[in-house]
């Protein structure tokens, strides 16, 4: 497809290098360029500086021949701006990033009037996930699917797990549990395991199950299930008041620490109910005086990541509270890894994600469009959930005769709410959401879930 790019920041980059990745022809705007001779000489797009809002520019990027235009700018308003020129010279679809917490309250208004396909709020989307593993501690990481019916957990095996040393297949005969593990890593590697696989202590696990399941599950491998009490939250961003009105809501108390004295009123506004400390979270006798060491959660959500990383480190050392780390830089992922920082969220990635999720709904050829796509793994695992529309080479046929691709594992079946953990006799119909799991990337259609 070809697709303009406006805006050539870190969510712009990690956007373009993933739809090129999947050979879209790109072009990249911005109005600063060293942005687009950085994006340029990194990736294997054109490139135009100047204003994304600007009908010229926009014409010489070939709005007219493009079928999707994405403004991902620092301003709310030129993005949408961006989008409404695009609409009236080309008629190609658009996605706006919107983060500002009024212009998210009329999302549905904005969408209608000015003819967007879709819009998405990294902050937003980031509070969410963090909400998601608050209610569920003892995952480090939660992804939804089948309009929340259906989950993929990530966990790891500590040393005295009950699940070390255990064969996969044995999971559900020997603790009588209907979950599947459709990913696991390794020193490194990725492995979607078979029955065979035996896991072992520090082995990084993604099950996926419906959320009932999944607390039976972890409560029967002995570790607690109970959503936290409380949280306190370094810094006072956007996905902090998004989050922090979250929590609120799930009856969480939740304590905002914040240095500007500004920004501090600004939150004792929106989130009255919500405790707002200013002071400067670095200076630990802040943190202990406002009870770190009785915390049940952590969040470090500063704007700097190697003080999001001392935080959590400082935290995990005087709490036994759950942690969870924003990370705004991607380049260091195996160091991270190691250390103790509990679940940790990457913004960009997750407004990757959504992107990515619809650009390959858009290019479906039979209608089992992709409605839900998410990265596991550091990028090298897909989940992804598909809508089966229309009759195609996978239905009503058993799935133990189907030709899958190796290293591709069909997850769960959801059939009109019903959740089906598939076997070998089970088969895909017409209006089932299947999800998938693979190391093979750039899955577009059911029927690539097939040796060709």
């Amino acid at each position: 497809m070809n697709i303009i790019i406006v805006g050539c920041g870190k969510v712009g980059r990690s956007v373009t290098e993933q739809l090129s990745k999947e050979e879209h022809d790109i072009t990249v705007v911005d109005i600063r360029s060293d942005r687009v001779e950085m994006t340029v000489n990194t990736v294997d797009v054109m490139g135009i500086v100047g204003n994304g809002a600007s009908y010229e520019v926009l014409t010489e990027a070939g709005v007219k021949k493009a079928h999707l235009l994405i403004a991902v700018t620092g301003s709310d308003e030129l993005n949408l701006l961006c989008c409404l020129v695009a609409r009236k010279a080309g008629g190609c679809h658009t996605i706006a990033r919107v983060r500002n917490p009024e212009y998210s309250r009329q999302v549905a208004l904005i969408k209608e009037d000015l003819g967007l396909s879709m819009t998405i709020n990294p902050e937003y989307a980031a509070a969410m996930e963090i909400s998601r593993i608050l209610r569920f501690p003892s995952a480090m990481k939660i992804e939804t699917f089948a309009k929340g019916r259906v989950e993929i957990l990530q966990f790891r095996i500590q040393k005295n797990s009950l699940l070390a040393n255990y064969a996969i297949s044995e999971i559900s005969t020997k603790l009588g549990l209907d979950i599947l593990v459709c990913a696991v890593e390794r020193g490194g590697e990725v492995f979607i395991p078979n029955g065979n696989f035996v896991l072992e202590v520090q082995d990084l696990v993604h099950f996926i199950a419906p959320p009932k399941k999944a607390g039976e599950f972890f409560q029967k491998i002995g570790v607690d299930t109970h959503q936290v009490k409380d949280a306190m939250i370094v810094g006072g961003g956007k996905i902090a008041y998004y989050l922090a009105k979250q929590l609120l809501n799930m009856r969480i108390k939740v304590t905002i620490v914040e240095m500007s004295k500004e920004r501090c009123e600004q939150l004792s506004d929106m989130l009255p109910q919500a405790m707002i400390i200013q002071g400067d979270a670095t200076d630990e006798t802040t943190l202990m005086e406002e009870g770190l060491p009785y915390t049940e959660s952590f969040v470090a959500l500063t704007n700097l990541d190697e003080e999001n990383i001392l935080l959590s480190l400082f935290a995990a050392s005087k709490s036994r509270a759950k942690l969870v780390t924003k990370i705004n830089r991607v380049n260091f992922n195996e160091i991270i890894d190691n250390m103790d920082l509990g679940s940790v969220i990457y913004p960009k990635k997750i407004t990757t994600d959504y992107i990515l999720q619809y650009v390959r709904a858009m290019q479906n050829s039979i209608g089992s469009n992709v409605e839900t796509l998410y990265q596991l793994a550091d990028g090298n695992v897909e989940a992804l959930e598909f809508y089966i529309r229309e009759d195609s080479p996978v239905v009503n046929i058993p799935l133990e005769t189907l030709k899958l691709r190796e290293n591709l594992l069909i997850g769960c079946i959801n059939r009109k709410g019903k959740v089906i953990t598939p076997r070998g006799q089970d088969m895909i119909q017409v209006g089932d959401t299947v999800i998938v799991v693979t190391t093979n990337q750039g899955l577009r259609d059911i029927k690539d879930i097939l040796q060709s």
